[in-house]
């Protein structure tokens, strides 16, 4: 009793009700099985913070200081508040080189309910990189381990980023270090004692790297789907093994951080087998090289598509985030077991058709996170040249912003995120290469391909009507999402609005509210998706689905 009385003091005074007092008493049933202990809370009044005062603070001032801060003179004081107040010191000092940053805190009443709030801050040295010391990765290339660093701007001769380089394994290059080469740890500590700088001694703990996976999934786009994947993270094509042995053990093929993914999905609506191998660093530049051949069948609404495709793709990243590629396909498209009365359209391009492709991309990230941004942007557009059996060009560019609305004093982040689609067609593209749009990630409150020009009906059809989709030559969406966490950013409640045009129809419009489950895994987050939307515009012709999700992980 004494402890839970403890507790509740410690929430209350937390909370700013510094003169709050927690009484318990105990009374026995009749019978004497049963005790019932009742609580009294006496909060007394909540104080409020006088004034805040920052001492010691020579690089930053103030007023930037300030920018992050809770405690605000006249606002509600709470040990909370004060407690992300010292964090937001520390971090901002760490991220540009102050390692040893120390920030203490002294509250004082003032009288008449009020506290005096005083950080003093101990700047320590400032600290630019010296050596990277790589330890612990005995299969692991150091050349795989430098090009993270690189890209992270942690280099010699850089301001020692302490915030992300954390030396407890939960700074975000630590973290990333850990996803990208699958290491059970990583940990990046300073080390030296020059007076300007620190070597950085990152070690390492190797993990299995490769691995068999089976999954499942349903979701209403692609209904129910199996998985089973190999999956090697930090593949090494050149190594290849001395014995059987160092096969089946794992030894072989391994070191060099690229990726080999071999993924079969046989589903309800849909079959897809792939082999892909990526180096992320062709010749150790920041130049990713990509190749994959597939196969892909799936049952459309009036129609069987087989597609079996090759593609080869490169990728130059630059240091202000802007990353150019192009990419080559080939693919062979089969469309078969036709609907007594599916469109003309579709009657056109019955058997094999052949496609070759040449797509020059642009793109650029800024988010802070690779799965749960909370601020910056994603840019991404692309032109591509198709020829083959039709000849035609697709142009494409998607936006997304990420801004952070509000953040508690647990760090969870109320998010909005909004998002805008154009794409084009230009020339005569066959139905199966146009554009569709419903579903998640789309128009919500639509079904899958459920917004699209629709084909007439044939067959000797009497009064024949537009029912199947042909595909649209254009499209413009638009969506805007809130995410709030309810209590970890794990679970968070969502509402959006979503908007769209084709060119056929008017304006489509919808607006929802769902639910966003982050599964953790080994590798990151898996998102499940449960949402609801009312379409409030729409066209005759539109097929609409009120409910929409996505559910699966590999397990």
């Amino acid at each position: 009793v004494d402890k839970d009385i403890a507790k509740l003091q410690t929430v209350f005074q937390e909370k700013g009700y510094l003169d709050s007092r927690v009484e318990s008493t105990l009374k026995l049933s009749e019978d004497q099985a049963n005790a019932f202990i009742t609580f009294s809370v006496t909060e007394g009044p909540m104080y409020l913070v006088d004034s805040v005062i920052v001492k010691g603070n020579e690089f930053f001032s103030d007023d930037i200081l300030f920018e992050d801060f809770k405690l605000r003179a006249g606002q509600s004081y709470s040990e909370d508040k004060s407690r992300f107040d010292i964090r937001s010191i520390s971090r901002r000092y760490k991220e540009v080189g102050f390692i040893d940053v120390r920030v203490r805190y002294r509250r004082t009443f003032t009288g008449a309910g009020k506290v005096l709030c005083e950080f003093d801050v101990v700047e320590g040295g400032r600290f630019r990189i010296g050596k990277i010391i790589i330890t612990g990765n005995e299969a692991t290339h150091d050349n795989v381990i430098r090009h993270i660093l690189d890209e992270e701007g942690f280099r010699p001769g850089q301001w020692y980023n302490a915030e992300i380089a954390r030396g407890d394994e939960t700074g975000e290059l630590e973290k990333l270090i850990k996803r990208t080469v699958y290491t059970e740890s990583a940990f990046i500590k300073p080390v030296g004692d020059k007076s300007d700088q620190r070597d950085a001694r990152i070690n390492i703990t190797e993990g299995q790297t490769g691995s068999v996976m089976l999954g499942a999934g349903v979701s209403s786009n692609r209904g129910l789907i199996g998985q089973l994947v190999f999956d090697q993270r930090n593949f090494d094509i050149t190594d290849w093994p001395d014995s059987w042995k160092e096969f089946a053990t794992g030894k072989a093929f391994k070191g060099a951080g690229q990726r080999f993914r071999i993924s079969l999905e046989p589903g309800t609506r849909q079959d897809a087998f792939s082999v892909s191998f990526t180096e992320p660093y062709l010749y150790d530049q920041a130049v990713s090289f990509n190749t994959t051949a597939s196969l892909f069948e799936r049952w459309q609404e009036s129609h069987n598509e087989k597609r079996a495709k090759a593609y080869v793709g490169i990728e130059k990243r630059y240091d202000d985030d802007w990353r150019r590629g192009v990419a080559f396909r080939v693919e062979n498209v089969d469309v078969s077991d036709l609907d007594f009365d599916a469109p003309q359209e579709i009657r056109d391009i019955v058997g094999d058709t052949s496609l070759v492709g040449i797509r020059l991309s642009i793109r650029k990230d800024t988010t802070d996170s690779r799965f749960l941004p909370s601020r910056g942007y994603n840019f991404n557009s692309s032109f591509e040249q198709v020829g083959g059996d039709f000849t035609f060009s697709v142009v494409s560019a998607t936006q997304r912003w990420y801004k952070t609305l509000y953040e508690d004093l647990a760090e969870r982040r109320t998010v909005l995120e909004t998002k805008i689609r154009v794409a084009s067609i230009l020339g005569d593209a066959p139905a199966f290469e146009k554009f569709y749009a419903g579903g998640t990630g789309s128009i919500r409150g639509f079904d899958y391909r459920g917004v699209s020009t629709r084909g007439l009906q044939t067959g000797g059809v009497v009064d024949p009507q537009r029912k199947d989709p042909i595909g649209s030559d254009w499209l413009v969406t638009a969506n805007a999402e809130v995410a709030i966490p309810l209590t970890t950013e794990v679970l968070s409640a969502l509402f959006f609005v979503d908007t769209g045009i084709i060119d056929t129809g008017g304006v489509r419009a919808s607006i929802g509210t769902g639910l966003q489950i982050m599964l953790p895994q080994w590798f990151g987050p898996v998102p499940m998706r449960f949402e609801f939307a009312i379409p409030f515009m729409k066209d005759d012709n539109d097929e609409t689905q009120v409910f929409s999700f996505t559910v699966g992980a590999l397990f």
